[in-house]
C-alpha cells in the first residue's frame, strides 16, 4: 500500500466557502469546516436544506475552489491540481445530466466518450452496469420515458463507467421507491466491497446514515459531529419515548407532545408518537395530561434521527399553557366508518395508446381521513391523481368527488379541491405575492376575501419576509410552503398532495406533516402519495400499487401485521411495501 492509499481520501482544512445572492448579499455555505473521509468505506453527508453539503461535494469533485482552507482529494491540491483532481473522482449530482431524448445506450456512449473510456473495453463494461443495474432490458428505451428510480440507476451507472477511487454521490435516493433504493445501496457496497471503492453520499433519508459506516453531521455550514451512526444514536437513550393514549387521537397526542415543555420532538409512526426529549422523565412529561387522556410512555431504542433532531431542534422552553393545551386536545374524533364518503373510485382505468397506465383501481376515502397511495416509480399513483382532480379524462370506471361524477361535473368539482403537484409547478419568474394573487383570482377570491386568505397565506406558512423574492430563487422547504399556501388558499375540502415531501430535508417535513394533520382534524380530506415510507404512518389507511393496479388496501397497522413473522416480528411499512412489490414481480415473472 502506497503513501498515497493510506491518506484520507477527502480532507478539508479550515475550508470557507461564500457566495453571493441575486441581491448581492454574501452568504456562507461553509464555514471554517475541518474532515477527514476515510479510504474503501462509504460516509454519510447529512444535514437540513442550506447546510453546504451540495458545496463540499462540489469542492470534493474540484468543481469549486475555497475562498479559505485547504482541500485534498486522494493526495491532490484541488486548486493547484483541479484536473487530475476531476479525472479521479466520480460525481453524481442531485439531478444528474443524462440527456432524455437520447436512449440508455446514447446515454451510456456519451459518458464513456466524456470519461474517455476504451472502446475495446466498454461492451464488458455496459454489461456489467446493465446487469447490475437491471436495465439490460431497456437500453434502447428514451432516458426520458424511464420511472424516477431507474433514471437514478441509469445516473449511477454513467458515473462509474470509469470506475474511480472515490464516488461523489448527492442525494442519489431522492424521489424514489423503497425497492429501487435499496437496489442503489445494493450498487454503492458492491463497489465498496468489490473495487475497494471510497464513497460520500448524502440524503435527506435519515434511516440511510444507519446504512453507512460513518456519517458527518453539517448544520449552516459548520460541522456538528462525524463518527459511526451509534455515536450519535447512543448518547439519546433514556430520552426516547413511544407514547400511546386512550383518550385521544394519534394526531392530537402528537399536538399535544409537541407544544409540551421538554419535547424536542415528536412524530406519528404507526399506531403511537414517538418523542424525543431533552432528557425530562417521563413522569414528568406524564403529569401534564389528564388522567382521562389515558397517555403511557415507554423508552425505546435511540436511532441516528433521533439524535439529528436533537441537534438541530430546541425544547420549549417554557410548559404550555392551559389555552394551548385546550385548543389542542379537542374532542376526540368522530370514528372514520361513521364519516361521510367524499372520494369514490370504481374500476378507474386510463390507457395511454395501447398502455394501461391504471387499470380496474377502486378505493374510497372519507370526510377528514388522511389516504395515501404508495407504489413504486410508475405504478400509476400519479396518473390517478390527475384523473381524481380532473387534470387527466378517465377512460374507464367511476370517480366521485365531493358528491360529484367527475365525468361529468369536473369544473364544479375541482372547486373543492386543492392540489400540490409532484414537483413545484408555480410561476418562479412572480414573487410569492404575486403567485399567491394569482391562485387567489384562479379561485375567484375577490375583494376583502381575498386579501384575507392572502395575508392568511403569508403569515400561517411564515412568508410574509419572502413576499417580494422570486419564488425561483426561495429555499425547497419555502418553495413547499408556498406550493401548499397556493393549494389551501381558497379552503378546499379535499387536498391532493403528490410526493410533496420529495427532497426536503426532516425538518421541513416534520413541519410539514403538522399542517396537514391540523387539516385534517378540521375536516379536510387529504389524498397523498410518498416515497417515504414512515409517512406512510400518517395515513388513516392506504393502498399500494404496482403495474397500475392495488396490491392491497387497510390501515398500516393492518398491512404491517399482515407481514409479522418470527424472523420479522417488528415489520416496518417499508418492509411491507418491498415484500408486496417482490411477490408481485415473482408473481409476473413465474406467469410470463
Amino acid at each position: 500500500m502506497t503513501e498515497r492509499d493510506e491518506q484520507p481520501v477527502l480532507r478539508l482544512q479550515g475550508v470557507s466557502k461564500r457566495f453571493r445572492t441575486e441581491r448581492q448579499q454574501l452568504v456562507s455555505a461553509l464555514d471554517g469546516v475541518d474532515l477527514a473521509v476515510s479510504a474503501g468505506r462509504v460516509t454519510g453527508l447529512i444535514g437540513p436544506d442550506g447546510a453546504g453539503k451540495t458545496t463540499l461535494m462540489r469542492l470534493g469533485a474540484g468543481l469549486l475552489v475555497p475562498d479559505e482552507g485547504q482541500v485534498s482529494v486522494l493526495a491532490f491540491d484541488s486548486v493547484r491540481e483541479q484536473l487530475q483532481v476531476q479525472s479521479s473522482v466520480g460525481y453524481m449530482p442531485q439531478r444528474f445530466g443524462l440527456y432524455e431524448d437520447l436512449s440508455v445506450q446514447e446515454n451510456l456512449d456519451l459518458y464513456a466518450d466524456l470519461q474517455a473510456v476504451e472502446k475495446p473495453a466498454r461492451p464488458e463494461r455496459y454489461r456489467e452496469l446493465m446487469h447490475m443495474t437491471g436495465l439490460a432490458p431497456f437500453t434502447r428505451r428514451l432516458a426520458g420515458r424511464l420511472s424516477g428510480g431507474m433514471k437514478q440507476k441509469l445516473g449511477l451507472a454513467c458515473a462509474l463507467l470509469r470506475p474511480p477511487r472515490l464516488l461523489l454521490l448527492d442525494e442519489p435516493t431522492v424521489g424514489v421507491d423503497p425497492v429501487s433504493r435499496r437496489e442503489l445501496w445494493g450498487i454503492v457496497y458492491r463497489q465498496v466491497e468489490e473495487l475497494g471503492m471510497s464513497v460520500l453520499l448524502s440524503t435527506a433519508y435519515l434511516d440511510e446514515a444507519d446504512r453507512c459506516d460513518e456519517v458527518i453531521m453539517l448544520h449552516n455550514g459548520r460541522l456538528l459531529g462525524q463518527g459511526p451512526p451509534r455515536s450519535f444514536s447512543e448518547p439519546m437513550r433514556g430520552r426516547v419515548f413511544r407514547a400511546e393514549a386512550s383518550g385521544l387521537s394519534k394526531r392530537q397526542l402528537q399536538a399535544r407532545l409537541h407544544v409540551t415543555a421538554g419535547v424536542i420532538d415528536s412524530i406519528v409512526e404507526g399506531e403511537h408518537v414517538r418523542c424525543v426529549t431533552d432528557g425530562t422523565p417521563a413522569e414528568r412529561l406524564s403529569a401534564t395530561f389528564q388522567e382521562s387522556d389515558g397517555v403511557r410512555f415507554t423508552a425505546v431504542e435511540p436511532v441516528f434521527e433521533d439524535a439529528f433532531m436533537a441537534k438541530l431542534s430546541a425544547p420549549h422552553a417554557q410548559p404550555v399553557d392551559q389555552p394551548a393545551q385546550a385548543q389542542a386536545q379537542a374532542e376526540k374524533p368522530q370514528p372514520l366508518a361513521e364519516r361521510s364518503t367524499v372520494i369514490e373510485v370504481s374500476q378507474l382505468k386510463k390507457k395511454f395508446g395501447d398502455f394501461y397506465a391504471v387499470r380496474g383501481v377502486s378505493f374510497s376515502a372519507r370526510e377528514g381521513e388522511i389516504f395515501g397511495l404508495l407504489g413504486a416509480n410508475g405504478a400509476g399513483k400519479s396518473t390517478t391523481f390527475r384523473m381524481l382532480c380532473g387534470l387527466l379524462p378517465v377512460t374507464e370506471g367511476e370517480v366521485r368527488v365531493a358528491g360529484l361524477d367527475l365525468r361529468r361535473a369536473a369544473a364544479r368539482a375541482r372547486g373543492r379541491l386543492g392540489y400540490m403537484a409532484q414537483r413545484f409547478s408555480l410561476y418562479e419568474s412572480l414573487t410569492v405575492l404575486q403567485n399567491l394573487q394569482f391562485f387567489a383570482s384562479a379561485y375567484g377570491l375577490e375583494g376583502g376575501r381575498r386579501r384575507e386568505r392572502i395575508e392568511w397565506a403569508l403569515q400561517a406558512f411564515e412568508l410574509a419576509e419572502y413576499a417580494g423574492a422570486d419564488s425561483g430563487t426561495l429555499p425547497l422547504g419555502y418553495k413547499q410552503r408556498l406550493a401548499m399556501a397556493a393549494a389551501v388558499l381558497h379552503e378546499p375540502d379535499i387536498l391532493f398532495l403528490d410526493e410533496p415531501t420529495s427532497g426536503v430535508d426532516p425538518l421541513a417535513r416534520r413541519e410539514f406533516w403538522r399542517r396537514i394533520n391540523g387539516l385534517a382534524e378540521q375536516g379536510v380530506t387529504v389524498l397523498v402519495t410518498t416515497h417515504f415510507m414512515a409517512e406512510a404512518n400518517y395515513c388513516d389507511r392506504v393502498v399500494i400499487m404496482a403495474d397500475g393496479e392495488v396490491l392491497a388496501a387497510g390501515t398500516p397497522a393492518e398491512l404491517k401485521d399482515a407481514h409479522r413473522s418470527t424472523a420479522l416480528p417488528e415489520p416496518s411499512m417499508e418492509d411491507a411495501f418491498i415484500a408486496l412489490i417482490e411477490a408481485h414481480a415473482a408473481g409476473k415473472e413465474s406467469a410470463a
